[in-house]
């Protein structure tokens, strides 16, 4: 008899004989358990350890088993209905009410059961996470001197100095002083529209765009303004009317690999952004969330819009996450000017400080050959990966192939138009029940949107055969649906 069932029929049996007891009262020694039950001393022991997780048996060192005092019934469950009232009550005048919805972000942060393959999340796989490097400089970094200490509430010097040269480039447009540490790219951004932007203010957004960003908007009491996308980018064209109908004095946006679509921000437009918001008195909040995420054969990556940005309109926003691992939540926010100032207030308010151990565990990772092996390593397996799911979706999907709005040179996703028609969520679930996870399009658009989409992830797979099976999943999902993909 294998081991587990048998500690389970032991359970199930001394539960049965437990009515015998009283509560206090001694059970039959392991000894005697054994022998009655002809059973392993490793058996007796597993099977009491599950009664006492249960709360039916106590155990005590070198007396015996016990059986358990009953627990006290379970109070009654609060009543909170009176919350609904308290949390739908909004102020009067013309404040836009807070929405606190994280149900776009939610959808890429499912964990899915055994056997679904993740098309789905926004991060690295765990093969592809430099596990080994993380380790090593987590362990270095809890031996450096004062590690354990209060960081500064900017953040560790070193690592403010190393963004300040990621995120200004080589003309050293930026300098340390005007970065600030944070608890990964969301916190970061979060931080910006509320110092940016008051509450009740309109905010220009690309569309379709992160969900995130306008979970956190509206979360803020801010009226997210769509401005369209196409395959060179945010339509510049359209911006400056943006502004003026809307009288918003902050634009969003995601230059470099934008999520969901991939697309990079044209050279032409990249100035028109810059002058548009100038005219407005507006701020551009840069989220250069990929710029680590580069695939292999990628043109050269243009410089952030911070770089070429010479009087403070730009708040710049990036992280470490994407490129290393989820629970890397080390960021950075940098601007110049006096809106730094209030993006340090908001921060210390909110969290403090990022932890000191953190912050030194990325100093110690960026600045070891481990980290440009690193990069250097998923520039290519992304580019594997991102060609690998676009021949099969043309093998398995061509209509849905056919209809990606850009090939991303860099990120971890692509952005395909469903037929007219297609109802989104059936056919999520559907690709769910077939073994495959996928995002819905409607989160990434702050208005209606004008097709339905989905978004696939080529990062959160294990490998191609994975990417490839993914394909052949949803196609049967559509199948299923009825849905015409080729």
């Amino acid at each position: 008899m294998h081991e587990r069932s048998s500690v389970a029929e032991l359970a199930a049996s001394l539960r049965d004989e437990l009515n015998r007891y009283s509560p206090g009262e001694k059970l039959p020694s392991s000894r005697a358990l054994i022998e009655r039950h002809r059973v392993s001393p490793v058996t007796v022991s597993r099977a009491l350890a599950e009664l006492v997780a249960e709360g039916l048996v106590v155990t005590r060192p070198g007396a015996g088993a016990f059986r358990a005092t009953p627990r006290p019934e379970a109070p009654r469950p609060a009543d909170t209905s009176w919350q609904e009232i308290a949390l739908s009550a909004e102020p009067g005048g013309d404040q836009v009410p807070r929405s606190v919805d994280a149900t776009g972000v939610l959808a890429t942060l499912a964990a899915t059961a055994p056997g679904v393959i993740e098309l789905h999340s926004g991060y690295l796989h765990p093969d592809l996470q430099p596990e080994r490097a993380l380790a090593g400089a987590l362990a270095r970094a809890g031996r450096r001197p004062g590690a354990w200490n209060r960081p500064p509430v900017e953040g560790v010097t070193e690592l403010r100095a190393w963004f300040a040269r990621e995120i200004g480039g080589p003309g050293g447009a930026l300098a340390t002083s005007d970065v600030l540490v944070t608890a990964g790219g969301q916190s970061a951004l979060t931080c910006a529209l509320r110092a940016v932007a008051a509450p009740g203010a309109p905010v220009l957004v690309e569309s379709p765009t992160y969900p995130g960003m306008l979970a956190a908007a509206r979360a803020s009491g801010l009226r997210p303004v769509p401005v369209p996308v196409d395959a060179d980018g945010v339509r510049t064209d359209l911006l400056a009317d943006a502004f003026r109908v809307s009288g918003a004095r902050l634009f969003v946006c995601q230059p470099l690999f934008q999520n969901p679509t991939g697309t990079v921000l044209a050279a032409e437009r990249r100035r028109e952004v810059l002058r548009v918001a100038r005219a407005a008195g507006a701020f551009v909040v840069e989220d250069d969330f990929a710029r680590r995420l580069v695939h292999d054969g990628a043109p050269a990556l243009p410089p952030t819009l911070m770089a070429d940005d010479h009087d403070g309109t730009v708040v710049h926003v990036c992280s470490l996450t994407k490129a290393t691992s989820p629970s890397l939540r080390v960021g950075a926010l940098a601007a110049r000017g006096p809106v730094l100032d209030r993006l340090r207030a908001i921060q210390v308010v909110d969290s403090f400080f990022v932890p000191g151990p953190l912050q030194e565990a990325a100093v110690e990772l960026v600045g070891s050959p481990a980290w440009t092996r690193h990069l250097r390593m998923i520039a290519g397996e992304l580019a594997v990966r991102r060609d690998t799911l676009l021949a099969a979706l043309h093998r398995h999907l061509p209509a849905l192939a056919g209809s990606a709005l850009f090939v991303p040179p860099g990120g971890y996703h692509l952005w395909v138009r469903l037929p007219d028609g297609t109802d989104e969520t059936a056919l999520t679930g559907a690709a769910l029940r077939a073994g495959v996870a996928v995002a819905g399009g409607r989160p990434y658009f702050a208005a209606e949107p004008p097709a339905p989409h989905l978004r696939l992830s080529f990062a959160s797979a294990s490998g191609a055969a994975e990417l490839t099976e993914g394909a052949r999943r949803l196609r049967r999902a559509c199948d299923e649906l009825g849905i015409a993909v080729g």
